[in-house]
C-alpha cells in the first residue's frame, strides 16, 4: 500500500443533468467532472486535482447521490468544504456531504450497489416545467401487467438484451435486488436497486415495461427476451431526462 501524502475526501453531490454532456470530461463540452475539477483548481490556486466518481451518467441524466473521491492538501473542516463548494460550483451542481475517508477508499471500485429511479409523467398534457425531469407518456397503462413483468426480471440474469449494443463490456450478468414502481398523482416512479447496471440498462428496462403496460408485449415475454440475449428484442430506450442516479452503496 502506498504511503498517504495528503487526505482523501469522499464527496456526495447532486446535479441537474439537463445542460451537461454527461459526467465524464469531454473536449469542448460542459460536463460535471470538468466543472467540479475547475472549482477544485480554483480552490488550490491552479493546481489540478482529479476526481473519481462511482460511475458515469449520460447527457441529460440527473443525480441525487453521485459519489466522488479526491485527494487534497487542504485540511479545513468538512463543513468548510461544503461552504466553499456552495459558493463556487454552478447552480446545477451541489455538494451535499464531504468526509475524510481511508487512503484505500475508491468511489468506483468499492461500491456494493446502486439505486436508480426513473420518473414517468402520465398527464394528458405535457408540462413544460417537467420536460427536463420526467418522460412524458400520456398513454393508458396496465400497471398490473407491468408488475408481473417485473417478477421475471428481478434476480441474477444475463441482461444482454437490456444493454446498449455500443457497450464494450463482455460479462453482462447482473443482479437486480429490488425493482418496483409507485403511482403518485400523474407520475410513475420506477426504482431499481442492484449490484451494478449495464450501459442504458435501466432506460431499456423502463422502455420495455412501458411496452408491456401499453399491450405491445406480454409479461411472459420477459423470459424469452432474456434468453435471446439480443438488444433488438427488448423495448426502446426511454429518454435520459427521466433517469436519476439516486444513491450509491458502500460497505
Amino acid at each position: 500500500m502506498r504511503k498517504r501524502t495528503m487526505p482523501k475526501y469522499k464527496c456526495v453531490i447532486a446535479y441537474d443533468g439537463t445542460d451537461f454532456a454527461g459526467y465524464q470530461v469531454q473536449p469542448e463540452k460542459r460536463t460535471i467532472q470538468s466543472e467540479f475539477e475547475a472549482v477544485l483548481a480554483q480552490m488550490h490556486k491552479g493546481t489540478i486535482i482529479k476526481v473519481t466518481a462511482s460511475g458515469r451518467t449520460d447527457s441529460g441524466v440527473h443525480a441525487k447521490g453521485q459519489v466522488l473521491h479526491f485527494e487534497s492538501p487542504l485540511t479545513f473542516p468538512t463543513e468548510n468544504w461544503i461552504k466553499a463548494f456552495s459558493a463556487l460550483l454552478p447552480t446545477d451542481i451541489i455538494a451535499l456531504e464531504v468526509d475524510i475517508v481511508p487512503d484505500d477508499f475508491h468511489a468506483r471500485f468499492h461500491t456494493t450497489g446502486k439505486e436508480y429511479r426513473y420518473i414517468v409523467a402520465r398527464s394528458k398534457l405535457r408540462d413544460p416545467f417537467k420536460r427536463n425531469y420526467a418522460y412524458h407518456y400520456p398513454y393508458p397503462l396496465n400497471v398490473e401487467a407491468m408488475r408481473e413483468a417485473i417478477s421475471y426480471l428481478i434476480g441474477t440474469h444475463d441482461f444482454t438484451s437490456f444493454c446498449s449494443a455500443k457497450t464494450e463490456v463482455v460479462d453482462k450478468v447482473r443482479t437486480i435486488k429490488e425493482m418496483d414502481f409507485e403511482e403518485s398523482d400523474d407520475f410513475l416512479v420506477f426504482r431499481f436497486v442492484g449490484e451494478g447496471f449495464l450501459y442504458n440498462m435501466v432506460r431499456i428496462l423502463v422502455g420495455t415495461l412501458l411496452d408491456v403496460g401499453s399491450g405491445k408485449m406480454s409479461p411472459h415475454d420477459m423470459s424469452g427476451i432474456l434468453d435471446k440475449k439480443d438488444r433488438s428484442f427488448a423495448g426502446k430506450t426511454a429518454p435520459a431526462q427521466g433517469l436519476y442516479l439516486w444513491k450509491v452503496f458502500y460497505k
